[in-house]
Order: structure tokens, then C-alpha cells, then sequence
């Protein structure tokens, strides 16, 4: 019998465009250093995109909480090297989190410029797709900035549609989970 190399759950292998080598999976806490000081190689408007505001550093107590995701409530992925959690250097990040009292999930996505335009963020949004299907939950959303066309159109092709946002400057998405 040949044995086979079978990854973990939500583990996944895949060669980028450039030829680089990435391991999809989910965020551990010993990702927290890693991660923290990968934020320092972001751009600002990155930054911008993702928290919807100016940071210049990822504390240690925010890195900590993303790096520990609620199992029943929360699902995080990272794109890191194919090395030890802790050791590998993160070139993105994707969130879901169940809002309270409700079956929605708001989702969020981070992908470096580093790797950006390879089909990480599509690839990760299916993922938390999968995730809150999973989870028998009505709609996933988000909040885009409207100058983030490129994650808008990414949106579109996906299925989501614009609400009413509650901010200027902002397009609400949302995707319906269950079949109408």
C-alpha cells in the first residue's frame, strides 16, 4: 500500500504563479510574532484597505486575538511559507466571525502585495465561503472600501451584491448562503 502525504484539515499546498510555494491553513497562536512583524512590511494603503483605517504597527494584544479565532464563532486561514507556524513569514490572511445573535458572518481579507494578483484572495474568500456554509449560515458580508475596486469586482465574480453601507467611502457586500 502506498502511503499518502495527506494534509490536516483546511491545510493546503499550492505553487503560486511566481513559483513560490505556500501552505494555505489555519492561523495558529504561535503565528502571532510572525505576524506582527510581517505587518511592518505592508503598505499603508494595504493597511487602509484591510482595517479601514491608518495603523503603523499591529500590537501585540490585536495579534494575540487574531491568532486565537473562537472555534464555534470565528475561522482564520493564513498563506505562510511552508515552514513551523512561528517561523514562517505570513503573506495573508482571511477572516469570517459570526455576529452575535444572528447567522450572518462578516468576513474579512488581507493579501500582501507580495503575492497579490495570483488568485489568493479568490481562493481564500471560497474558503470562508465553505466555512460558513458549513456552518449553516444565512449571508456573509463585509465592508470594502468603494476605492478597492479590484476586491469589489473579485466580489462580484463570487456572487455578493452591494447593500446600503452604514459609512461613506464604504460598499456593504453580502452574499446569500442559502438557495433561494
Amino acid at each position: 500500500m502506498v502511503a499518502r502525504n495527506r494534509l490536516p484539515p483546511w491545510h493546503e499546498e499550492l505553487r503560486l504563479a511566481n513559483g513560490r510555494d505556500v501552505l494555505i491553513r489555519p492561523i495558529r497562536p504561535d503565528d502571532a510574532t510572525t505576524l506582527r512583524a510581517g505587518f511592518e512590511l505592508l503598505k499603508p494603503d494595504e493597511i487602509r484597505q484591510r482595517f479601514l483605517y491608518a495603523m503603523k504597527e499591529l500590537s501585540q494584544e490585536m495579534a494575540h486575538k487574531l491568532t486565537r479565532p473562537n472555534p464555534k464563532t470565528e475561522f482564520a486561514l493564513v498563506v505562510a511559507e511552508p515552514l513551523p507556524p512561528g517561523e514562517a513569514l505570513i503573506g495573508g490572511v482571511a477572516r469570517a466571525s459570526i455576529i452575535d445573535g444572528t447567522r450572518d458572518a462578516e468576513f474579512a481579507i488581507l493579501v500582501s502585495h507580495y503575492v497579490s494578483g495570483m488568485g489568493l484572495g479568490r481562493h481564500l474568500m471560497r474558503r470562508l465561503v465553505r466555512w460558513a456554509r458549513g456552518k449553516d449560515l444565512e449571508r456573509l458580508r463585509g465592508d470594502v472600501l468603494e476605492s478597492n475596486q479590484a476586491m469589489l469586482g473579485l466580489l462580484e465574480s463570487l456572487g455578493f451584491r452591494r447593500e446600503e453601507g452604514d459609512s461613506p467611502g464604504l460598499a456593504r457586500v453580502v452574499l446569500d448562503l442559502q438557495p433561494a
